[in-house]
């Protein structure tokens, strides 16, 4: 290589997709995916996104791939653009944690950008009203990474609270029981009127919403599976009715202690 040449230097995004369509990401998001060289992505996430990646180098992966696929991009980021996309906000429960990690062992030295998008907590409460007004939890009942006894140790401390707690990850074929057993849980502390939300693929073409309450669920729990979210209304959560129909979900925010309205 000649001695007045630069060796090309690249860049890695951590992008948040949202819930998957495009009016739902950010400006940035679809920047960065634009400008990679090559976007890099579990491949139910790249599907939606075919219409952005032409002419790039798209490398596809599958669950439980996800020390490999950071590797992967981390070592293309050294001279290319790179996107690592993620469902909902890299950051929580995403890609941009394992990354960081991989990115630390490694001593590397790249220019990284963390790109934020919807969660799945944000997408399932903007489709039932406003469940989540004030303080929240949010506990995923996977125990793939996390020992069950944990999640049970972290139920127990958001429900006592009273705020309303977000499930995600809530039921699959290979543990049936978490959804019933964090239930469970939740009767400890809050009574049966306390509405719930299951929200089925939010803000997608096949989205399903139910709302019912701790005594009910079980009626409703069917509808649960690892395309579901699952909003557990806190003390001072309610019902949202209007003209007899129920809407969704209200947590007040507090105003009501402060102004008359």
């Amino acid at each position: 290589m000649p001695l007045h040449t630069k060796a090309p230097k690249g860049n890695l995004s951590i992008v948040g997709l949202g819930p998957g369509r495009r009016e739902y990401m950010t400006a940035r998001a679809l920047k960065a995916i634009a400008a990679a060289d090559y976007v890099i992505g579990n491949a139910s996430y790249l599907d939606p996104l075919e219409p952005l990646l032409t002419g790039k180098n798209v490398i596809r992966s599958s669950m439980g791939k996800e020390i490999e696929r950071a590797k992967q991009a981390i070592d293309l980021a050294r001279s290319s653009a790179v996107a690592i996309v993620s469902g909902g906000d890299a950051g929580v429960y995403g890609m941009a944690s394992i990354v960081l990690e991989v990115l630390e062992h490694a001593g590397i030295d790249i220019d990284i950008e963390v790109i934020p998008g919807i969660t799945a907590a944000n997408a399932a409460a903007s489709r039932i009203g406003s469940p989540l007004s004030g303080d929240f939890a949010v506990i995923s009942l996977s125990d793939l990474l996390t020992p069950l006894e944990i999640i049970e140790q972290r139920l127990d401390a958001v429900f006592s609270t009273g705020i309303p707690v977000v499930l995600y990850n809530p039921k699959s074929q290979g543990r049936p029981h978490n959804f019933a057993l964090a239930m469970e849980h939740a009767r400890k502390y809050l009574d049966g009127g306390t509405p719930i939300a299951i929200v089925r693929n939010a803000l997608r073409d096949s989205e399903e919403v139910i709302v019912t309450t701790l005594g009910e669920v079980e009626t409703v729990e069917d509808a649960v599976d690892m395309h579901t979210t699952v909003i557990v209304g806190g003390k001072e959560s309610r019902i949202w009715r209007m003209s007899e129909n129920v809407r969704g979900i209200i947590t007040p925010r507090g105003y009501h202690y402060k102004y008359v309205y």
